[in-house]
């Protein structure tokens, strides 16, 4: 049953890899639980266990967010088993998930962001000519490897920055998805949507120059049509984009913590201050709601204090 639950998680809920992945762990550890408090049996699941199970975790002191989602698999599940005839009926029907408070992400000040990005390392001069064989050029080799991995950094910190990707959007994109002469990229957000992202003139700058100097040299026949590459020559992963912002962080001299998804905060919090509109931001980051733009998009009290000095007759 659980190769046709993850089935319908992909073909008709159209959820992400990264969730279909999550609910079926989670589905794993709700068995478990069931096994222990003696419901060998799918037929024997209801709504008294289904809230053991979430209040045991609580008592455990899982994060409101993993319960919340561990609350919404066994919505999804319970009705899925329903119709299909596992269960009589829909037990999790009434079953409330926990609240969660959304939290804002550690940023970047604007002026940090410029310090970030111009952090780039010095590239490694080429090995001498002496000899043209042996390690004379395994050293010329491992340079222009460095070199390579240094242009693609630049490129990932100027689009995680410059266009506010997700890391999994970052990692996804392929190289018919950049449209250079418009500078746009083609994203698939979550749930399969796309959409149109800029990206700007240094961006551009960064993205010539890996295609040129970097992209060749790394590309194996693991590549495909992957605009970003690892350095064994496959799909560039997130655990390395999380790796490559770790490290500039520390070349910068700037605190440590920032994320991926820090980086995209930074960038829609700085449009904002900018003057850009809530819905504009709304469609940058791919967002299906503007409630979720206007709670990942906190107003600064700077520019609270100029709306309200502009717009307000007692200010």
């Amino acid at each position: 049953m659980t190769l046709a639950f993850r089935r319908h998680l992909i073909a008709e809920r159209n959820r992400s890899p990264q969730t279909v992945r999550a609910y079926l762990g989670d589905l794993a550890g709700l068995r478990a639980h069931a096994a222990r408090a003696g419901a060998a049996d799918l037929a024997e699941l209801d709504l008294n266990l289904l809230r053991g199970w979430l209040a045991a975790m609580r008592v455990a002191g899982v994060a409101p967010a993993t319960l919340a989602r561990r609350a919404s698999l066994a919505r999804v599940f319970c009705a899925f088993a329903a119709r299909r005839g596992y269960l009589t009926e829909d037990v999790a029907a009434r079953l409330v998930g926990a609240r969660t408070v959304r939290q804002v992400p550690q940023i970047l000040s604007a002026e940090a962001a410029r310090t970030l990005l111009a952090s780039a390392p010095p590239p490694s001069p080429p090995a001498a000519s002496a000899s043209a064989a042996g390690v004379g050029q395994q050293r010329e080799a491992a340079a222009r490897t460095r070199r390579a991995v240094a242009l693609r950094d630049d490129l990932v910190l100027e689009l995680l920055y410059g266009s506010g990707l997700r890391v999994s959007e970052l990692c996804g994109l392929d190289l018919g998805d950049v449209d250079d002469e418009r500078r746009l990229l083609r994203v698939r957000g979550k749930g399969g949507r796309e959409r149109s992202v800029p990206f700007g003139v240094p961006a551009a700058a960064a993205l010539r120059a890996w295609l040129r100097a970097g992209r060749p040299w790394l590309s194996t026949g693991a590549a495909g049509a992957a605009l970003l590459l690892g350095q064994r020559g496959g799909r560039l992963d997130p655990r390395a984009v999380r790796r490559v912002l770790r490290l500039r962080m520390a070349d910068a001299a700037l605190p440590a913590g920032l994320t991926p998804h820090g980086l995209r905060h930074s960038a829609a919090t700085h449009m904002l201050e900018g003057g850009a509109d809530l819905r504009s931001v709304q469609e940058f980051l791919g967002h299906a709601s503007l409630a979720t733009t206007q709670i990942y998009t906190h107003v600064t009290p700077e520019r609270l204090r100029a709306a309200f000095e502009q717009a307000h007759p007692r200010a």
